[in-house]
């Protein structure tokens, strides 16, 4: 019965984007407005992860299986692309070195980004919290030595007679 409710839900967005997407006044994909839905919906937490988790799961990991029929399809227009291989496969080698690219400098802007955040307040509240015992776990971390052997310092600040580590 729950595997019948989470199909009902999947389907029920496939239906609902076909909707929407035949009534917008421009062309826009029906799976593409269904997946916007879902997300959506999951943002809201109208929809719980629960709710599809387990269907979703199976047609993710089958999700080869979808593409079977595009690719014999091209069989029956292969007269069609025959003139033009040499540009498919670059394009097709293009595009694979722009995602690699854009997915690289967007990795390196989320790094950069959580490490100003980490150091703009996250980190030091820790530390400040943590006192002495995180400095020394961190040595410790640092290359697997042994606490206060890492030659790395960190700038005091004295408090009223305390210390604290900025």
């Amino acid at each position: 019965m729950k595997i019948i409710y989470q199909i009902g839900i999947i389907f029920a967005l496939c239906w609902v984007s076909e909707i929407v997407e035949a009534l917008l006044p421009f062309s826009f994909p029906a799976s593409v407005i269904g997946m916007i839905l879902l997300f959506v919906l999951l943002a809201l937490r109208v929809l719980k992860v629960e709710h599809i988790r387990e269907k979703s799961d199976f047609l993710l990991s089958n999700m080869a299986f979808f593409f079977i029929p595009a690719g014999v399809s091209i069989i029956n227009y292969f007269d069609v692309l025959k003139g033009n291989v040499g540009k498919l496969l670059l394009i097709c080698f293009l595009t694979t070195i722009l995602t690699f690219a854009v997915t690289a400098w967007t990795v390196r802007g989320v790094l950069l980004l959580m490490n100003r955040k980490r150091t703009d307040g996250g980190r030091m509240a820790a530390d400040e919290a943590a006192g002495d015992g995180q400095m020394a776990a961190d040595e410790a971390a640092d290359g697997m030595k042994e606490p206060g052997k890492s030659g790395r310092q960190k700038p005091e600040k004295k408090t009223e007679g305390r210390r604290e580590y900025v």
